[in-house]
C-alpha cells in the first residue's frame, strides 16, 4: 500500500522525490478480489481488502521547505532537491515519475505544478496559501498509472518557519497536518497469499505476485521501475521492501493484530517513518 497512501498524501513533493511506488485498488476492484479471497476461517490473515483509516496517521518527518522566488521554484527537501524555472512552460528533470516538470504562479497565493513523462500527465498539484500565509493547502491528482482512474485528495499544511522577504506566499516551512477528500483508490488494497506467494493488485494497473523469501519481483504497471520484496516474519507479520535501481527507497511492516486490524508502519529510504491502521472490508480470515 505504499503509494497507496504514504505516497499520495505526500504527492506535494512524491513525484519530484519519486520515492514510492503507486499500489491503489479502486471500490470495485476491491470488491471483486476481496470475494475471491478464503472466508473467514480459512486463509491467512493478510487476505482481503484493507481500508486505512486516515484519522489515524502519525508522521514522523521533516517540514516540507519550498522555495518560489526570482523566477525559480525549489523543492528543498525533495530527494534530490528541485529547482526549475517557475514559467509555465515544462522543462526537463530526471525523476522516476517525471521527465518534465512545469511550475506556474497563479496568483500571490496559488501555484500550480504539473508533473509529465513521455508526453503524458503524471500528476497535477495546486498550492493555495491561506490570507494570513499561515496553511497551505495542497489539492492533488496522481495520474502516474497509465489507463488507471487518478488517485485524488487534498491535505493542509501549517507554516514553522517565514518565507524569506519578497518570496512567493508558499515558500517556507511547512508541517504536515489534516488530509481530507481522499479518493478510495488512495486508501484501499487487497491481498491474498497462496503457497509461499504474496498476491497484491490495484485498481491503478499495478501488481505483483512477490515469493514470500525477500527475493525481487518487479512490480507490474510500475512507470518508476520498482521492484518489491516481501518477507513473512511471522504469522500475522509481513515485510515489503521497495528499491529501484538496486536501492532501497521503503520498507513497509504490516501487523494484522488479534481483533483483525492492520497496523502499517511505512519507512522511506531517507528515514522518515509514518504509520496508521487499516480495517478488512470484505473476505479474508481473522483470528
Amino acid at each position: 500500500m505504499r503509494k497507496t497512501l504514504v505516497a499520495a498524501l505526500a504527492v506535494s513533493s512524491l513525484l519530484a522525490i519519486g520515492s514510492c511506488r503507486q499500489t491503489t485498488v479502486s471500490a470495485n476492484q476491491s470488491t471483486n478480489q476481496a470475494a475471491a479471497a478464503p472466508s473467514a476461517g480459512a486463509g491467512s490473515p493478510i487476505d482481503g481488502t484493507w481500508k486505512t483509516d486516515i484519522s489515524t496517521l502519525k508522521f514522523n518527518r521533516p517540514p516540507d521547505r519550498f522555495l518560489l522566488q526570482g523566477g525559480k521554484f525549489s523543492c528543498l527537501t525533495c530527494m534530490p532537491p528541485l529547482t526549475i524555472a517557475a514559467d509555465g512552460a515544462f522543462h526537463a528533470v530526471d525523476r522516476p515519475y517525471a521527465d518534465h516538470i512545469a511550475v506556474k504562479v497563479d496568483d500571490a497565493h496559488r501555484v500550480t505544478r504539473i508533473h509529465q513523462k513521455n508526453g503524458r500527465t503524471t500528476a497535477t498539484v495546486k498550492f493555495l496559501a491561506s490570507d494570513d500565509g499561515n496553511t497551505l493547502t495542497v489539492s492533488f491528482v496522481d495520474s502516474s498509472t497509465p489507463g488507471a482512474k487518478p488517485v485524488t485528495g487534498s491535505y493542509t499544511e501549517t507554516r514553522v518557519a517565514p518565507a524569506p522577504a519578497g518570496a512567493h506566499a508558499i515558500s517556507g516551512s511547512w508541517k504536515h497536518g489534516n488530509y481530507s477528500n481522499m479518493s478510495d483508490e488512495a486508501l484501499t488494497a487487497t491481498f491474498r497469499e497462496e503457497g509461499g506467494v504474496l498476491h497484491f493488485s490495484s485498481a491503478s494497473g499495478q501488481s505483483y505476485d512477490a515469493k514470500l523469501d525477500g527475493s525481487d519481483t518487479p512490480v507490474k504497471g510500475d512507470i518508476g521501475g520498482t521492484t518489491a520484496a516481501v518477507k513473512k516474519i511471522s504469522d500475522n507479520v509481513y515485510q515489503e521492501t521497495d528499491k529501484r535501481g538496486g536501492k532501497v527507497i521503503g520498507t513497509m511492516t504490516m501487523t494484522i493484530t488479534p481483533d483483525g486490524k492492520m497496523e502499517v508502519k511505512d519507512q522511506s529510504g531517507e528515514g522518515s517513518t509514518t504509520t496508521y491502521v487499516a480495517t478488512r472490508q470484505q473476505g479474508g480470515h481473522s483470528r
